[in-house]
Parts: structure tokens; sequence; C-alpha cells
């Protein structure tokens, strides 16, 4: 499969949006995708298939840390390794602007995103109690730091 990843451009906000709102049962407006196009501290990635918007994710910066606020790959192409691959080139940008250590929080019972965030070498470090709402949920806190030595 030929996946093209690019930044989020504002063309994109309407097709992000609304695989965000097939996916999540609190999604993201179009506005605050908007918004994070055109952040400095901000950088959002979107996965191209044949034409079509398959997965968004993206991060702030805030000093050496990228807070991952958003991973949403459209159903057609869950299993098909698009999360994987937009992850990682996240983090290879993140790091080109000197992002050292990576964190997110993902609904402890979503198996196969946590697989995904171990497979790219994130660990759980902690709980964030009900912090997801429709179902209230745990969340897990997992990093992906860099090793100084």
């Amino acid at each position: 499969m030929n996946i093209n990843i690019r930044k989020l451009n504002t063309q994109d906000v309407q097709a992000v949006s609304a695989i965000e709102e097939a996916t999540f049962s609190m999604p993201w407006p179009a506005s605050a995708f908007e918004e994070m196009a055109k952040m400095e501290n901000a950088l959002y990635l979107v996965a191209e298939i044949k034409g079509r918007i398959a997965g968004c994710c993206g991060l702030t910066k805030i000093l050496d840390e990228g807070n991952i606020n958003n991973v949403v790959v459209a159903e057609a192409f869950r299993g098909e390794g698009v999360a994987c691959m937009l992850l990682s080139e996240l983090i290879r940008q993140g790091r080109e602007l000197g992002i050292r250590a990576f964190t997110l929080e993902v609904r402890e019972s979503n198996k196969a995103a946590v697989h995904v965030y171990e497979k790219l070498g994130f660990i759980s470090e902690g709980i964030r109690p009900g912090f997801y709402d429709k179902p209230k949920e745990n969340a897990l806190i997992m990093w992906l730091r860099e090793i100084n030595c």
C-alpha cells in the first residue's frame, strides 16, 4: 500500500474531522484541527492513500516534550499499519524539532492502540482515573523517552 504522509493543511480538516467523528465518542470539532494546522508549536500529519485521507496524528511541543494529542485512522484503513507509520514519522519529525520525550493518554480498553504504542517503544507510566467520558474510563499515561547514557 502506497501511503503518503504529509503535514495537515486546512484543506484536510473536513476529512480528518469526519474520521474523528466516526471514531470517537467525544470527537474534536473541525475548528480544533484548523487551529492545530496553524499553530507554531504544533505538528500534525495526515496519511493519504490514493488521494483519500486515511488518518491523522499530531502533537503540541512544550520545551523538549511532545504531547501527542490525537491519533485517528479511518475504519477502512485500520490494521494496515497506518497509525504506526504516522506515529513513526511524527516522532522522527518531532526529534528534528528538539523533542526528547513524547507522551500520550489512551483508554485502558483500547488494546489495539496500546499495542501500536508499545511497538513504537512507549511505556505505560501511570493512570489518569476517569480521564475519559462517554463512557467514563481511565487513561493510561504512556511515554517514549530518549535515553541518555
